[in-house]
């Protein structure tokens, strides 16, 4: 059972029979573009999951629950039944490249119901196609199961208030430091960070070939960052509640398990111009 990263080899090596492979390439520029490179090719036997159909209820926003809200436990449930899912059944999701849309999503939502064996590949389709490894242009039709699964309500906020209330937990920021800073901000309303927040931006977790660090390297980076908190008392968040599962992925795959994600992050955060908005760099506000 793999239960956070799987490799090429690794997962070129299992049985058709043993493992749901789900493709998750998204173009946030255009929301078409990921399918579009699905039907193109494939890694074989792969389906495909749509970030904002499949892993995210669009109909939501409005709610303030940010750009992509999370689908019902119904909705998700009824996605991994078209897929052919099973409990028991290793699962592995896999992106453009470096996991850190939609595959790392899939990854957390299936932890978010207590499902274990789901990996992302590491370095992703790219890694997979440097790898000279078989594609694929044939859409499976796999058979249909019966899903019923349940979020674990304890791993995860919706509840901005609790968020702006928070005593002894890290809100920790996978965005870009530059949007963290409020310096520039391409896709929410306003610029900037939830007061209090630190930030560890998602593409430090991975090396200049998009595989993810050694989870030696992961552990010590982070800590750094979240000093005495334990994982427990460490909240994630990023623009839409995406990126930041890419920072829950790289903690559990160095050994640092138990952290939450504050969901609707900053694009939920700033749906209400009444909720304050810090600019700048944390650790200089805070000297």
């Amino acid at each position: 059972m793999n239960s956070t990263l799987i490799s090429v080899a690794e997962l070129a090596a299992l049985s058709p029979e043993d493992v749901l492979i789900v493709d998750c390439r998204h173009d946030l520029s255009d929301a078409g573009k990921g399918e579009r490179d699905y039907l193109a090719e494939h890694i074989p036997g792969a389906v495909f999951a749509s970030l904002d159909h499949d892993l995210s209820d669009l109909n939501r926003i409005l709610l303030g629950l940010g750009r992509h809200p999370l689908p019902s436990e119904e909705a998700f449930s009824a996605a991994l039944g078209k897929w052919g899912w099973r409990p028991g059944l290793q699962v592995v999701s896999y992106d453009a490249g470096n996991g850190a849309l939609a595959a790392a999503r899939l990854w957390w939502l299936l932890r978010l119901t207590g499902v274990r064996d789901v990996a992302v590949l590491d370095g992703g389709y790219a890694a997979w196609k440097v790898a000279h490894q078989p594609v694929s242009q044939e859409t499976p039709q796999p058979k249909a199961t019966h899903v019923a699964l349940h979020y674990d309500a304890s791993q995860i906020l919706l509840d901005h208030a609790a968020v702006r209330n928070l005593q002894n937990d890290l809100l920790l920021d996978a965005r870009a430091t530059p949007r963290y800073r409020g310096e520039v901000e391409p896709l929410d309303r306003a610029a900037g960070h939830v007061p209090g927040a630190a930030n560890r931006p998602f593409t430090q977790n991975l090396e200049a070939d998009g595989r993810f660090k050694s989870a030696a390297a992961l552990r010590e980076e982070f800590l750094a960052v979240i000093g005495h908190h334990t994982p427990e008392h460490i909240v994630h968040m990023c623009g839409s509640g995406v990126t930041a599962c890419h920072n829950l992925l790289a903690m559990e795959h160095a050994g640092l398990a138990g952290s939450r994600l504050y969901a609707p992050s900053w694009s939920g955060w700033v749906s209400d111009s009444s909720r304050p908005v810090a600019t700048g760099d944390a650790q200089a506000q805070d000297e």
